[in-house]
């Protein structure tokens, strides 16, 4: 008896070795294991093509000049009549100048109470300067140390083709910094402003653009400013390759204006429209365009010869129908006006307008409206 007990422990000793070594848990120790295989070599990289260098060196130097834009909203507890911010949204800007003036979209930061601007790991309150709704732009203001104030390369949207390489820095979904690329896919698009008034001459690109990258730069090959990324066509409102952006000749005379104004000085012609009367009448007439309701005396519409709408014996004359301006269609006030919108005062406009059955065409140098 005392023999057997004798051998139970090393059985039971046996038989956990036995198991850990099925389970390969002191595999290891075996001097017949596979040693673990090293690391594989790391092939040397050649050299980076010469338009990723390009690349490399465009982002460095342009995306200093990058904001992140973050807004907030006021408001007031019904009960305790505290004061309280709540975000509101995000999007892209860009350094303006030395001034501390930043550039970006109308819609970021429209309603907004209260905007923040950061500039790489700093944030600066923002101050509004200046808001031209009609053209999706705005301007807002920062103290930052001059260093940290890189103004944007400035370019002209005269010269672009379609075709041409094209860059977007931004802030999409919050992901700060984010390059894009693509090409011009398109010229002389117009797009819809938050007003509804057409913003002529829209840059359309397949660079991949999303919520977020509002109010960023795009930029050509030399990392010069070009456009404002302002707004996609998209049905799930991701990037589907048809972004568009405010050119940058129109960007440079508003920024310019609501820098020094606060707004932006609009032209006048000095006509009254209807869009009610105008519907009614070239529906019965069958023309397209915008009745000219009145004209106002000594106005450049007046010293141009354009004729207002007038009643003669109870009957309704109808006035010129502007059929065209600047040579592109107009059917409803607000596309008559944010045509006119793209122009500045002391600017020559050119208008097809039907009168008595005919064209013809009427030109008229525009005042700054009071």
């Amino acid at each position: 008896m005392r023999s057997r007990l004798a051998l139970l422990p090393g059985l039971l000793v046996g038989v956990v070795l036995g198991v850990l070594i099925a389970s390969g848990m002191i595999r290891a120790l075996s001097p017949t294991a596979p040693a673990a295989a090293p690391p594989r070599a790391v092939s040397p990289r050649v050299s980076l093509a010469a338009d990723e260098k390009a690349t490399i060196a465009l982002f460095h130097k342009a995306s200093v000049s990058v904001a992140y834009i973050t807004t907030r909203a006021q408001q007031v507890d019904v009960w305790t009549r505290n004061v309280f911010e709540v975000p509101q949204g995000t999007g892209s800007g860009f350094v303006w100048d030395e001034e501390g003036h930043v550039v970006t979209n109308y819609h970021v930061v429209r309603d907004a109470d209260v905007a923040e601007v950061a500039l790489g790991e700093d944030v600066y309150e923002a101050a509004p300067v200046g808001e031209a709704p009609d053209q999706d732009l705005a301007v807002l203001k920062i103290r930052a140390p001059r260093a940290k104030l890189v103004p944007i390369k400035l370019g002209t949207s005269a010269d672009i083709e379609v075709g041409q390489k094209v860059f977007a820095i931004g802030n999409p979904f919050g992901l700060d910094h984010t390059l894009t690329t693509g090409i011009v896919s398109a010229l002389g698009r117009t797009i819809q402003s938050v007003t509804n008034r057409p913003i002529d001459g829209a840059i359309q690109t397949d660079a991949a653009i999303n919520p977020g990258n509002s109010g960023g730069p795009l930029l050509d090959s030399d990392g010069r400013l070009i456009g404002v990324n302002t707004a996609i066509y998209s049905p799930s409102g991701a990037s589907a390759g048809i972004g568009f952006a405010v050119p940058v000749d129109t960007v440079n005379r508003v920024v310019t204006e609501l820098i020094a104004y606060g707004k932006v000085v609009k032209p006048r012609l000095g006509v009254g429209l209807d869009d009610r009367l105008s519907a009614y009448v070239t529906r019965r007439l069958g023309v397209e365009g915008v009745l000219l309701r009145d004209v106002d005396p000594g106005s450049p519409a007046a010293r141009s010869g354009l004729k207002g709408t007038t009643l003669r014996r109870g009957a309704v004359v109808p006035g010129d129908i502007v059929m065209e301006v600047e040579g592109k269609a107009v059917t409803t006030s607000d596309e008559f006006l944010g045509r006119l919108g793209n122009l500045r005062p002391g600017d020559s406009v050119s208008l097809v307008v039907w009168r008595d059955g005919q064209k013809r065409t009427v030109k008229a140098t525009l005042e700054a409206a009071e």
